[in-house]
């Protein structure tokens, strides 16, 4: 994870009409990042902006079924507004802002195949944005494998 809308840069990246976070990117760098070993942990205050990325690969099998040709999802709630990036493309039906801590759920693929290498990035931002309170965090994120007629 990193902090920033832009992580790194001055200001956390906010500058006057941004064209948008390169971190959305499936090749960004974020090799220097902090690795998240808990997303529920309160990381931030006041207006801030928080990304979180992930690199999965789909495995053979899941608890014994296999993986090839099943539908993938990937599911989350983050507290307060989220923005869902898979390999650098947002669904602007359902990875974006629904509301205030609003579960999201966003179609990987509908075919996967075993092997197969996707990069997740969540950005997270503190709300509502005119006056934040508390933190942001997580409250979980899932994959889900979806057999179906089994």
């Amino acid at each position: 994870y990193a902090r920033g809308y832009v992580p790194g840069q001055p200001n956390e990246g906010l500058v006057e009409q941004i064209e948008g976070s390169p971190a959305r990117l499936a090749d960004y760098d974020d090799s220097g990042w902090e690795t998240c070993r808990d997303l529920t942990e309160r990381m931030s205050h006041g207006f801030s902006f928080m990304w979180y990325r992930i690199n999965i690969t789909f495995p053979e099998t899941v608890d014994g079924h296999p993986v090839k040709g099943v539908r993938v999802q990937f599911e989350t709630c983050i507290d307060d507004y989220g923005e869902i990036w898979i390999d650098g493309e947002c669904d602007r039906d359902r990875g974006v802002i629904q509301g205030f801590n609003v579960p999201q759920r966003v179609l990987i693929t509908a075919d996967a195949t075993p092997g197969e290498q996707h990069t997740i990035a969540l950005l997270a931002a503190n709300g509502p944005l005119a006056a934040p309170g508390g933190t942001v965090f997580c409250r979980y994120a899932n994959l889900a494998f979806e057999w179906t007629g089994v």
